[in-house]
């Protein structure tokens, strides 16, 4: 093997080791986050599978209900903020369903109504 064939090896060995010294791992995958519990319609033992929530505070939060907000948990005193902070990103506030209207009954088109 002649002088120039070494000199090109041993370029391509520190040209690949540059290439892989700056090659970075793969992130590991996320942990899927756990699914939010809805305030207006979690069961007493979600609510209380929460940090902080006991039987008394998730009885609270039930009888409040409906909450159009998370925040409502402080601003109605149902916990203090501190408390909110750790279960904030836990929970959210879905707007319950809407009642759906009886509609009015009408008469056929050209009767009259009834008085």
């Amino acid at each position: 093997m002649g002088l120039k064939a070494i000199a090109a090896l041993l370029v391509l060995v520190l040209w690949m080791s540059v290439g892989w010294a700056q090659q970075k791992p793969a992130p590991a995958p996320a942990q899927p986050a756990a699914p939010q519990i809805d305030l207006n319609a979690a069961s007493r033992d979600d609510l209380m599978n929460l940090e902080g929530i006991g039987e008394v505070r998730a009885d609270a939060i039930i009888r409040a209900r409906p909450f159009k907000a998370k925040t409502e948990l402080v601003e109605r005193r149902l916990i203090p903020e501190s408390l909110y902070e750790k279960i904030a990103d836990k929970v959210m506030a879905r707007p319950p369903p809407a009642a759906t209207p009886t509609p009015a009954t009408r008469p056929p088109a050209g009767q009259q109504r009834r008085t």
